[in-house]
């Protein structure tokens, strides 16, 4: 029995076969927990996987004073509303940007003083646009190593910031304004990307009763004040940015049937099915923008290695951001599978028709990093191992072990560490 948790595993290629359940989609599952604390009631989320990032939410939403209970994959929140200010409570994120992004203005929103911490590359990744905010507002706050101090009450008014960062600044605000005593205005400065992760957060807001008022392009939103969260019982859909890697390795020679996958979702991950027919022509180079979805890079990377022509990834600046500098960590180990790939400042670029040799990979302790090599391990020359691949735990918590009822040939592993690093 392979212990899966180890730091260190091999995968001999082999081709994967069988059905899997797409899992929760982890970005629904923080929004409608965060809605059902904030709502007065109790709510039932169904559907939910205890990735590391979620329990760190759920760990949240307690802090809120909410009562969460988990069995069977449901979690029953019930809530009082909108509770008293904080007084030096510390919110522990782990290396989860969602419940960091999203918790700061609505733990602002009751005001007082309090601590919002994490591990890993967590309180490195950017936060400037809220400390411009503060800055603005009045609202006390320093920054120290793993631990952001905080300290004021937000108020209502107009808010302005970039969109070309993090839609979570946006998502943040987007839930917590409403909770303020008057009106408010969102001013987006920049271009949006990843919309498709607002369009998720305002479908969740208004499944549980509060209404925004947003422009198409998503540069203005009027959110009015005094509103109330209502309870409600949902379902969390499947997650089409952890279907990708299935849907990958079927272009690479696997047979695997995804279920669970809504086609009306919001989920801008949904575009991965494009993204496939697209790099199944015949074309000398493709052109493909990642700007809306920077978390399909990984496995999209690994399916561009094998696809006929150049494939140019643009639009990728803010994989730099990401549990790891993603565009760095793609270049770094495909180029030790011997794929030809070029990294830039915010793009990609990659010799199609690869080859993928046997070798010793890093998961750069990301998750998504992690999930793409075992894909490219599937159809590689001989073993590939695969470092750090406990990492998984941040998003898909039992990955190896569905990949291996896939038929996933996955070895104990004695590799030392270092090596992963040469």
């Amino acid at each position: 029995m392979v212990n899966f948790m180890r730091k260190t595993i091999a995968i001999s290629p082999g081709c994967l076969s069988g059905t899997v359940i797409a899992p929760p989609s982890k970005s629904a599952a923080h929004r409608a927990l965060i809605c059902a604390a904030l709502a007065k009631g109790t709510s039932v989320i169904s559907n939910i996987a205890l990735s590391d990032d979620i329990s760190a939410t759920l760990a949240a939403v307690r802090m809120l004073g909410a009562e969460a209970t988990v069995s069977d994959g449901n979690v029953t929140i019930c809530s009082a509303g909108k509770r008293s200010p904080f007084r030096g409570e510390n919110i522990f994120c782990n290396e989860s940007g969602s419940t960091l992004r999203f918790l700061i203005p609505i733990l602002l929103s009751f005001g007082g003083r309090f601590t919002v911490s994490g591990r890993g590359r967590l309180m490195q990744r950017p936060l400037d646009d809220y400390f411009q905010i503060f800055d603005q507002k009045g609202i006390q706050y320093e920054l120290r190593g793993d631990k952001l101090q905080l300290e004021g009450t937000l108020l209502n008014g107009r808010f302005s910031l970039a969109g070309n960062v993090s839609s979570q600044y946006i998502t943040g605000l987007l839930f917590a304004l409403p909770l303020l005593s008057g009106d408010s205005e969102i001013v987006v400065t920049t271009p949006v990307e990843s919309v498709g992760y607002i369009d998720m957060t305002l479908e969740m807001m208004k499944r549980f009763g509060v209404r925004v008022q947003a422009q198409k392009d998503y540069r203005y939103f009027y959110i009015p004040g005094n509103q109330t969260y209502q309870p409600q019982n949902t379902a969390v859909e499947g997650d089409y940015s952890q279907a990708a890697f299935y849907l990958v390795a079927n272009e690479l020679g696997s047979k695997v049937c995804v279920t669970g996958l809504s086609e009306s979702s919001s989920q801008g991950d949904k575009e991965i099915v494009n993204m496939i027919e697209r790099l199944k022509k015949d074309e000398p180079v493709h052109i493909v923008d990642v700007s809306q979805v920077p978390d399909l890079v990984p496995v999209l990377s690994v399916l561009a290695a094998k696809a006929k022509g150049i494939t140019r990834i643009v639009g990728a600046s803010r994989l730099r951001l990401k549990e790891s500098d993603r565009l760095r960590a793609v270049c770094t180990e495909l180029k030790k599978l011997g794929v030809l790939i070029k990294e830039e400042n915010d793009a990609l670029e990659i010799c199609g028709e690869s080859r993928f040799f046997s070798a010793v990979v890093d998961s750069h302790n990301d998750h998504r990093m992690a999930m793409a090599l075992a894909i490219a391990a599937t159809a590689a020359e001989g073993d590939v191992v695969i470092c750090g691949a406990d990492s998984v735990k941040k998003s898909y918590g039992n990955f190896w072990e569905k990949f291996a009822e896939l038929g996933g040939a996955i070895h104990e592993c004695q590799q030392p560490m270092e090596t992963c690093f040469k």
